[in-house]
């Protein structure tokens, strides 16, 4: 197995092209043609991390946060990126990262904390915005079938749980060859009219030019007629955060303790109590303060997530139970979603998760 079949596996997970414009994901170091040897799990990179995957013989880094984030004009080992860079570069160790690609979809960073908490009825915190798109095309009666099936294979059409969504409508399509044509119907200098059915059908803006291109090529017209809208509508099944519910309401102090259970924290910070039992639970892997309005919005009795500044308690009004468990905390777990993928695929394959704390916060 190569890095790129690695990449094509988590690209059919969470697509590097669902990532935050500012963010780095993909193959940070290394080449996609090299044969892996073994695979090392972690949230960071950091020297001593790269120092344990030549030790376990991993030739393959795969990490949640990017090892470069912005531009480097040099690398000269001054501080524990270039490090680390270096290290790899010289062990031919490919580094290959999974951030907010990973954020974004339901069975990500958040998903994992909607699942060990328990969460029911789960939904999108903050679903991604123009992002989608639709496509209409106009198919000759005959070749309807196949051309919704070609676009529904490149992933148009999906529309939540469902998938192999379109709407359509018989209608009388004209139009006249001219001499240069080759018409798949009709004759050269003569109007035509031709049984059409318009084809309607909605699909992630990434996945545009595979969807042209399918459709395209299943289309028996020599031109085809079609028009691509961009949507307001926004995409429920991706986004940022988790919203779900507890099987039973719980007292806060007690959901605390369930928290500190079920996630493995030893400390956590909160808002001050609302005195509301907890049923509707909303969660955001990493920096998610940014997102405490729309958790309003949510209704939610409590909402979990890590850096939260000093005034984010204060902006909440006790609406809900505002609860930090630390941005490590809360992204530790998608090490088990690389883990379950890989073996998913590859039974025995060799994936180990890294023995380093890469934690930068201490607490004294």
């Amino acid at each position: 197995m190569k890095v790129a079949d690695i990449i094509s596996l988590f690209d059919g997970v969470a697509p590097i092209k669902l990532q935050e414009n500012f963010d780095n994901s993909g193959l940070n170091v290394g080449n996609p043609q090299t044969e892996i040897a073994g695979v090392l799990l972690c949230l960071d990179v950091i020297p001593e991390v790269v120092e344990e995957a030549i030790a376990e013989k991993c030739n393959l880094i795969i990490s949640h946060h990017p090892l470069i984030f912005d531009g480097l004009k040099s690398i000269t080992g001054k501080n524990y990126i270039e490090k680390s860079i270096a290290l790899a570069i010289k062990n031919d160790i490919s580094i290959l990262c999974l951030h907010t690609n990973l954020d974004s979809v339901r069975e990500g960073v958040s998903g994992k904390i909607a699942d060990k908490l328990l969460l029911e009825n789960k939904k999108v915190l903050v679903p991604k915005e123009n992002s989608l798109r639709k496509l209409v095309v106009f198919v000759p009666e005959s070749h309807a079938e196949e051309v919704r099936k070609s676009i529904f294979d490149a992933g148009a059409g999906h529309i939540g749980n469902y998938d192999s969504c379109s709407y359509n409508v018989n209608g009388l399509g004209s139009f006249r060859a001219g001499v240069d044509a080759n018409p798949f119907v009709g004759e050269i200098g003569k109007i035509h009219y031709e049984p059409e059915i318009r084809v309607e059908t909605i699909f992630p803006e990434y996945l545009q030019n595979k969807i042209i291109s399918a459709m395209l090529s299943s289309h028996p017209y020599e031109e085809v007629a079609y028009d691509i809208y961009k949507l307001e509508n926004k995409w429920n099944s991706v986004g940022f955060g988790i919203v779900g519910e507890l099987s039973t309401k719980m007292e806060e102090k007690d959901f605390l303790l369930y928290i500190k259970e079920k996630l493995n924290v030893k400390y956590l910070r909160h808002s001050s109590f609302t005195n509301k039992t907890i049923k509707k639970v909303a969660v955001c892997g990493g920096s998610g303060a940014s997102f405490i309005k729309e958790a309003i919005t949510a209704g939610v009795d409590v909402y979990i997530t890590g850096d939260v500044k000093y005034h984010d308690y204060f902006s909440i009004e006790k609406q809900f139970l505002l609860v930090d468990i630390g941005h490590y905390e809360s992204e530790i777990f998608i090490l088990e979603k690389f883990y379950d993928e890989i073996i998913k695929k590859n039974p025995n394959f060799a994936v180990r998760f890294t023995k380093i704390n890469t934690n930068p916060i201490n607490i004294f």
